[in-house]
Order: structure tokens, then C-alpha cells, then sequence
């Protein structure tokens, strides 16, 4: 055999990545959506699809205040072989811009070279799942039943984004409908995923709160898939957050509080650590740092130009002025470097229940503990509890007696995902 040639120069190092890229997909349990796959024709239809509705956002002009219109709209658009219907693109392009996501970034992600990726886990549902080869953006199929009650509970979603900005609910970016005639319809959503990025991630869990059913066995058995431990499996563990506990227990409380309005149960909590290194620990309390989270953390619409040197920052000393007393001052008291604000934005902040973000793209979803970073959100949000539900209700009263399934009223489920939560956080 003749030896292989070395390769060398940029496209060298571009394989090379390529290459690790491949290996740690097969140990996650993500797949590459190649020619070859089942998918690849739905992802490729997908990704033409999302790339000509994302263009017509880009093209229009978005409302500064959103309207029932706004809320019913649907855009359908004509492909050769296949029909795209977008539903409420300004509503959820609002929702992108919130978390800073400009639509050429989502475009790019969306409708890139790079082949999307199956994701493969112990998950029971049937839908499938999806995600964007930077696996920033994860896609999922959905029931018309279910995407129906997105949609007519929007305005009620969007609203409570707006009262609370710093949510931990998954973060639907847009609702969609592929129409290939004679084949098939799919409707899928877009959310932001919450394990992003996952590089260092070494563990995940779904919690419920209760216990029937919740232990997933965490050998994998060889198979390449990544398991999605769940509430036993948690045993013995704790969500250290330190300073930030008080908030979270708070904001899960105010977002299982919206759920059970909305007549919904059997949502999740994904949780995911990995561990912090030092530089990101000492760097967090840096000065520099503090004001970039700070602006992250605020609205400065009013003045888009304004110095970051002169925003508000998180501190307890209005005297600090070097790294090392920044270190000591994330407090939670709003204090002026420069003094052009007033009062009226610490009240904001906590009338709206806002944290000092993380200076970290996927900012909304990443909580830093002491040692862990946490990656944390809710999802799940479609079981609403209806006669069938009522009916299996019963029917888990008898069949485990005494004992805490999923299955329960909205009212019960929301108190003890709460109180789960609430007595594993530190």
C-alpha cells in the first residue's frame, strides 16, 4: 500500500476539525443527516424552506408593537415540490431579537452547507428531533394538536416573556408547515436549544418531580445514544447556585405558575453541569466583565449609543472601581458609575425579575454556581389535562397507591415540580 500523503495547509486543519467533529458526534449519540439518511430529503426541504421565510422577515418591516394580526398570521410560500407555511413570523422574530439573535445569524445557522444532525436518546416521544450543525438551534415535530395550542396560547406565552424576561421556558423561535403534495404535512417548531453548547457537558437529566417511572438505567449498553437521566436518578445530588438559588426558586415557581393556568402538566426541567474552570471563575468578577453582563441583563433601547462604561452595574459599592472590588460587589442592588440613571432601574429589575446574566451566548438558559455551570430549562409544554388525562389520572391511583406519578392535576404537579426543585437547590 503506498503511504498516504501528509496533507497540509488550511483545508488540512479544516478535515482534521471535520474529522473530531465526526468522533465526538458518534460518542454523543448525534447523528449527520447524509444523503444517505432517511431524513436527509425532510431536512433538505427544510432548510430551502426556513431559508426563504427567514428572508421574507429580513425583507419586512418589523412592527414596533405586536397586534392580534400579528398573532394569526400565516405566510404560506410556494417551492417547486413542496408549500411552506410560517405561522406568526413577527411574533416569534420578536422572540429572536430578545435573545439577540439577528436573522442573518439564524439563517446561517438554519440553512448552512453543514447537514443538520439527528439527535438519538431515551426519549419515549415520537416526534423527531433535529438539530442545526452547530448545534445551536434544535427542531422538533409536532402534532397539529399541539401546535394549535402554541399557537392560540401565544399571546399568553409572549406576555409572560415580557414580565419576566429572564424565563427559564424553552424559547420557541418559529412554527412552521411542510406541505409535499400527495406525500406528506409535517408542522415542526425551532427553539434555542438549552444544552448549547454542549462541548463540556458530561451529564443531563429530565426532572418532573416525581417518582414512578422516573430512573433510566445509565448504562448505554454500546449503543450510541446519549441518555437523559431522570428524577431518581438524581438522588444524592444537589443544584448548587449559591447567590443565585433565591432566583432560581423564584422564577421556576412564577414560570410552573403560568403552566398551571394554562391547564398544563408533565412539563420538564432539563438540567445539565459542567465544571467551571478557573479563569472562568475569576474572569466572571472581572469589571469589564460585570458591565458587559450588566448591559446583557438590561433594555437600553432608549439609547443605543450610550457607553457602556456608563451602564448600571450590579454592585453593592458605589465606590468600586478596580477588578479585584468588582469581585466582591455582584450584588444585587443596581448603582450608577456614571450617574445618568436613576432609581427607577433597580425597581425595574427586580419588578421584572431579572439576574445578572452571564456573559455566554446562550445566556437565558446558563446559570454559574460556585463551581458548575447549569445549563437549565423548561420544556414540554403541550399535555394539557383533559378527560383522557383525568381518566389515566384514576387509573394511576389504583394501579400505584401512595405513590407520585406524573399524572396529576396541573394544580399538584406544579406545586411539587416546585417543591422537588426547591428542596435540591443550594
Amino acid at each position: 500500500m503506498a503511504p498516504e500523503k501528509t496533507a497540509r495547509g488550511p483545508r488540512a486543519g479544516r478535515r482534521r476539525r471535520w474529522w473530531q467533529l465526526r468522533q465526538r458526534w458518534r460518542m454523543l449519540g448525534v447523528f449527520e443527516i447524509d444523503q444517505e439518511h432517511e431524513f436527509f430529503s425532510l431536512t433538505s426541504t427544510i432548510k430551502e424552506g426556513m431559508q426563504a421565510s427567514i428572508q421574507a422577515t429580513l425583507d419586512a418591516p418589523q412592527p414596533d408593537t405586536l397586534t392580534a394580526e400579528h398573532f394569526k398570521a400565516e405566510d404560506t410560500q410556494t417551492h417547486e415540490g413542496f408549500v411552506m407555511q410560517t405561522f406568526a413570523a413577527p411574533v416569534f422574530a420578536r422572540v429572536r431579537r430578545s435573545l439577540d439573535i439577528t436573522e442573518e445569524e439564524y439563517m446561517n445557522s438554519l440553512c448552512s452547507g453543514g447537514c443538520y444532525l439527528q439527535f438519538v436518546s431515551n426519549s419515549k416521544s415520537r416526534a423527531d428531533f433535529f438539530v442545526t450543525n452547530d448545534k445551536r438551534f434544535f427542531l422538533k415535530t409536532q402534532s397539529k394538536r399541539e401546535v394549535r395550542f402554541l399557537l392560540s396560547n401565544l399571546q399568553k406565552y409572549m406576555e409572560h416573556l415580557e414580565k419576566y424576561p429572564h424565563s427559564l421556558m424553552v424559547r420557541f423561535l418559529g412554527v412552521h408547515r411542510i406541505v409535499i403534495p400527495n406525500e406528506m404535512k409535517t408542522y415542526f417548531i425551532v427553539m434555542q436549544s438549552v444544552f448549547y453548547p454542549d462541548e463540556r457537558i458530561n451529564i443531563r437529566y429530565d426532572v418532573k418531580g416525581c417518582e414512578v417511572g422516573r430512573w433510566t438505567n445509565p448504562d448505554t449498553g454500546g449503543k450510541q445514544i446519549i441518555k437523559v437521566l431522570k428524577d431518581n436518578n438524581f438522588e444524592g445530588q444537589s443544584i448548587a447556585l449559591g447567590r443565585e438559588k433565591s432566583w432560581f426558586s423564584s422564577q421556576v415557581k412564577a414560570d410552573a405558575a403560568f403552566l398551571r393556568d394554562l391547564n398544563v402538566l408533565d412539563y420538564s426541567l432539563l438540567l445539565a453541569h459542567q465544571p467551571l474552570h478557573r479563569d472562568e471563575r475569576d474572569g466572571k468578577h472581572t469589571l469589564a466583565n460585570l458591565v458587559i453582563r450588566t448591559t446583557k441583563s438590561l433594555d437600553f433601547d432608549d439609547s443605543p449609543t450610550e457607553d457602556p462604561t456608563s451602564v448600571p452595574l450590579l454592585t453593592e459599592n458605589p465606590d468600586a472601581t478596580d477588578a479585584g472590588a468588582a469581585a466582591a460587589d455582584e450584588g444585587f442592588a443596581l448603582q450608577e458609575l456614571k450617574g445618568s440613571r436613576t432609581d427607577s432601574e433597580l425597581q425595574e429589575f427586580h419588578e421584572r425579575h431579572r439576574r445578572l446574566l452571564p456573559n455566554f451566548k446562550n445566556a437565558i438558559h446558563v446559570i454559574d454556581g460556585s463551581e458548575r455551570r447549569y445549563f437549565v430549562g423548561i420544556i414540554d409544554i403541550f399535555t394539557v389535562y383533559g378527560w383522557k388525562k383525568r381518566l389515566e389520572n384514576l387509573w394511576k391511583r389504583l394501579r400505584f397507591p401512595g405513590r407520585a406519578f406524573s399524572t396529576v392535576s396541573p394544580d399538584k404537579y406544579s406545586r411539587r415540580f416546585c417543591r422537588w426543585i426547591e428542596e435540591r437547590s443550594q
